[in-house]
Formats: C-alpha cells, structure tokens, sequence
C-alpha cells in the first residue's frame, strides 16, 4: 500500500524535510500558541486535518481549476475547511477556540497550506496528496508540541493544565525553585524554535 515514494512523502516532512525547521514555514503560528500545551496540540491537530483534506479537495478538482484563478480556488477550499473546524471547536472545546484566537482563522494563509496545495496536490494523485498533507501537518504538530512542552513546564510548571512541578519545591513554600517567566514571552518562542533548528540540523549534518 505504501511504495517507498508514498513513505517518503509521508515520512519526510516528519524529520528531513520538516515544514517548520528546515522550510521555515508556519513559523508564525508556532510562535504564537506555544504558551501552553493543550492550545499547541489542538493548532497541529487542526493544521494536520486541514492540509491533509485540502490536498485531497484540490487534488480531486485539480485538472478542472483554469491556472489563472487556481490561488483563488485553494484559498475558498482551506478557508471551508477552517471554518468547519472552527466552527467544531467552539462547539466542543469553546475554551481552546478562544485560546487560539484569531490564529486559527489564520491558518487560511498559512504557508505550509498554501505551499502544499501549490507544489505537491495541484500534480499529484489524491492518495499521495493526502500523505503529503498529513506528513506535513504532523511535521509542524510536532514542533509546536516540542516548543509547548518546554514553555508550559519551565514556565507555568505545568503540562496540559495539571501540576509537575510540586508546590512544596517553589521558593514561596520554602523550597528552591521559580518558573521562569520569560518561557511564557513571545520572544521565548523564537529562540526555542531557533534551538530546535539548530539541533536538527546538527543531527541530520551528522547523518549525513
């Protein structure tokens, strides 16, 4: 069922060909809903879902879009499809909807959609569209979870909303230790991204 084109289509942008950490696409977004946990799994859920069914959409109606107005036609296929999601979540999960905010109407001009949608569905088959879409939005669900993980411990002390960090280690109750604050600045985001790129590539330089 999976030749070892459709693995690498499926697999590549899990690790070499990563959207986030070696295109630098989606970066954005990734900055944006890593201040916790929950928020960061629900965007790359929701990415995953939309890249991998707007492939497929655009890659069913593909020999049928006139090129001249084919950006125009991909954009109302992701933008129904972000609405259906959207619409989804604040039936739900209302408090996590209105934790991403205006970033999940954003997805609609995320680069990693509309770069998908243009470079692989627009000339390739529905079935290897769908795995590319779905590599894709797990490679960049992957990265928002690493970036989440790290800002929400060391920052707030702890993960999915539960306590990790017990209060008897907190300096206030007599222990040792203190969030750091600056986890939960944006411009902590960025250099955690920058540090995930750098081991990445110091991994995969070293592979090679």
């Amino acid at each position: 069922m999976l030749s070892q084109k459709t693995k690498e289509t499926l697999l590549g942008p899990l690790n070499a060909n990563n959207p986030v950490v070696v295109q630098i696409l989606g970066i954005c977004s990734a900055l944006a809903v890593t201040v916790q946990l929950k928020p960061a799994l629900v965007m790359g859920i929701a990415v995953t879902i939309i890249v991998a069914m707007a492939n497929v959409i655009v890659s069913l109606i593909r020999n049928t879009i006139p090129m001249r107005v084919r950006i125009i036609v991909q954009l109302v296929v992701v933008a129904a499809l972000v609405t259906l999601v959207s619409e989804i979540l604040k039936a739900f999960a209302y408090d996590v909807a209105m934790q991403l905010s205006v970033y999940l109407g954003l997805i609609i001009t995320n680069c990693i959609l509309m770069g998908r949608l243009e470079a692989f569905a627009m000339t390739n088959k529905p079935w290897d569209s769908f795995l590319d879409g779905l590599g894709n939005g797990l490679g960049y669900a992957i990265i928002l979870v690493i970036v989440a993980f790290v800002r929400e411990l060391f920052g707030a002390g702890t993960l999915l909303g539960f306590r990790i960090i017990p209060d008897s280690w907190y300096a206030a109750n007599g222990g040792f230790y203190e969030n750091n604050g600056m986890m939960l600045m944006p411009a902590m985001a960025l250099i955690l991204v920058g540090c995930v790129i750098w081991v990445h590539r110091s991994i995969n330089d070293e592979k090679k």
